[in-house]
């Protein structure tokens, strides 16, 4: 039995992350969205009235998905509609997470997990566990099919339709009526507790043995014709009825007590073992079935319940999201799109951008200092993963291409973990990046070789963007390396003018006349200051006012 709710036709089995995966995590500040996805809004009257602690699994999950990229289009468009159906659905969701969560928590208290728990073990003791197992498992799926078929006609997409409908084909009723038979007729191996004195009745086996006879006139050939467990009124062993229920089984000469002896006890519980043990033998293709299967959905709801997580604190903070569309990669366009990690640390409606970027391979963002070219550089990278795994985007419109291979190049502050200048180690980390490219890249530059002079840090981005676009690489690079900015925008009007499209996309931090952000992002012209007057006027004003 397969889960299928992460991919159309296959289970998740450690795909392939994102090779930057600890830069992107940390320049985009993944990390607070990865826990607030795990923590639940709990509403009273229709307003928020706490949030829970983060789910540690799901945090976890949301980072493992959220870190390895689909490869189509389709995939992309199978995860949101599971993800549109959980949120119609959301108790749904909820319960399926809840229960194999359950049921993978009793399957551990049985000692899944310890090794080398069952090697010390007699088998008497290992059966009993593999009984209580099935029984386990028999029950949770009972729930889980009562669960599918309460939502099977509400549910939409592809992916939970399909789960309802395999698991109704690979657990029949039929089926689970003939092992519920079966666990109640061997319920005697597990239920009877010799201990407890306060019963009043007590599971005990009747076992039906067919046998031949051979020459020697010796029993051959046993066959197990049936086996049921019955209720008894529950005596105790030394009391008087029992003594003297005792003596007159004795007295009747074709039947023998099981007690009688040590031998008659050992040779009972022997049989009693094999004959539950060929029962269970027959249990074991059930098993196997499911040994994977609640692992499976435990990991793959996680996600789906970190998407409504999501969602609900997308509402708590009035913003907007959509499912954002698969376009080509030389192709970028978006309406009102936020810094989602920002929305959510800061708990404020950030400043949206949109933008229409068709044919261009390389962005360019510059203009005045404090005026939002990080914040809108990251709120691309951040809805690019999302949109990559399947998620929502916190904007009202967002299409991009695929790009598998996701890296970033942020700037650095010193600290002391570093060994050499902080060029030095600018440029082992694009190194690596260059070293690692795959057919589909994208690269995220945010301030890169600012920590140089201006003139060579002009060159060295130059020559490096240069020779990565033309290799096929999308880049979008904020940059106050103007020198750069501008050979490469005269480079661009050069090839427009002789009528050919330069590939080559140039925005600018938006800044007022009088010298205020608008945190706004425009196509402009490369402009040659960076507005750094403006700053430290605003520091000066501020000292005098106080």
């Amino acid at each position: 039995m397969k889960a299928l709710l992460l991919y159309p036709d296959r289970e998740w089995t450690r795909p392939e992350m994102y090779f930057d995966e600890k830069n992107i995590t940390r320049d985009l500040g993944l990390n607070l969205l990865y826990s607030v996805a795990g923590k639940k809004v709990l509403y009273e009257n229709g307003q928020v009235r706490k949030v829970s602690d983060a789910d540690g699994f799901i945090t976890d999950v949301m980072h493992k998905v959220m870190m390895t990229p689909l490869g189509t289009e389709g995939e992309i468009r199978y995860r949101q509609h599971v993800i549109a159906d959980c949120i119609e659905n959301e108790a749904l969701i909820r319960s399926l997470y809840e229960l194999s969560e359950n049921m993978l928590l009793e399957w551990e208290k049985l000692g899944r997990y310890v090794n080398g728990r069952n090697a010390g073990r007699d088998n008497a003791s290992k059966l009993i566990t593999r009984v209580y197992e099935f029984r386990l498992f028999l029950g949770t799926l009972g729930s889980l099919r009562a669960l599918l078929n309460e939502y099977r006609d509400k549910v939409q997409s592809e992916g939970l339709g399909s789960l309802c409908d395999r698991f109704t084909e690979e657990f029949p009723t039929e089926w689970e009526a003939e092992l519920s038979e079966l666990s109640s007729r061997i319920a005697f191996y597990v239920d009877d507790d010799a201990t407890d004195d306060t019963r009043a009745t007590i599971r005990v086996p009747r076992i039906v043995l067919g046998c031949g006879l051979g020459s020697d006139l010796r029993f051959q050939d046993f066959r197990l014709e049936s086996i049921e467990t019955i209720n008894r009124k529950y005596r105790n062993p030394k009391g008087t009825i029992s003594r003297i229920q005792g003596y007159l089984d004795s007295l009747t000469p074709d039947s023998v007590s099981c007690d009688a002896t040590p031998q008659a006890r050992k040779q009972t519980a022997a049989l009693e073992y094999a004959v539950v043990k060929y029962i269970m033998s027959y249990t074991e293709p059930f098993l196997q079935a499911f040994e994977n299967f609640f692992d499976a959905l435990h990991f793959q709801t996680a996600f789906y319940v970190g998407a409504v997580n999501l969602i609900h604190h997308i509402h708590r903070f009035e913003l907007d999201y959509c499912y954002p569309d698969v376009g080509t990669q030389d192709g970028l366009s978006f309406d009102n799109l936020k810094e989602f990690v920002m929305c959510l640390g800061q708990r404020i409606t950030a400043v949206g951008n949109s933008c229409e970027m068709k044919h261009k391979m390389l962005i360019i963002v510059t203009g005045a200092n404090q005026g939002g070219k990080s914040t809108f550089l990251r709120s691309i990278g951040i809805a690019q993963v999302m949109m990559q795994c399947g998620l929502m985007v916190v904007a009202e419109r967002y299409e991009s291409g695929i790009f598998p291979s996701l890296f970033m190049h942020f700037t650095r502050r010193e600290d002391s973990q570093m060994n050499s200048g902080r060029l030095d180690e600018e440029l082992r980390r694009m190194d690596q990046i260059i070293r690692n490219l795959g057919p589909d890249s994208l690269i995220l530059l945010n301030e890169s070789f600012a920590t140089t002079t201006e003139k060579d840090g002009s060159e060295i981005c130059y020559d490096i963007i240069r020779a990565l676009t033309e290799a096929g690489v999308k880049i979008l690079s904020v940059t106050h390396l103007l020198s750069f900015a501008q050979k490469i925008y005269a480079e661009a009007s050069a090839r427009e003018q002789e009528g050919a499209d330069s590939g080559v996309a140039f925005l600018s931090a938006e800044r007022k006349e009088d010298g205020s952000r608008t945190y706004k992002m425009i196509q402009s012209v490369p402009e040659l200051t960076s507005f750094g007057l403006d700053l430290y006027e605003k520091i000066i004003e501020e000292g005098n006012n106080r």
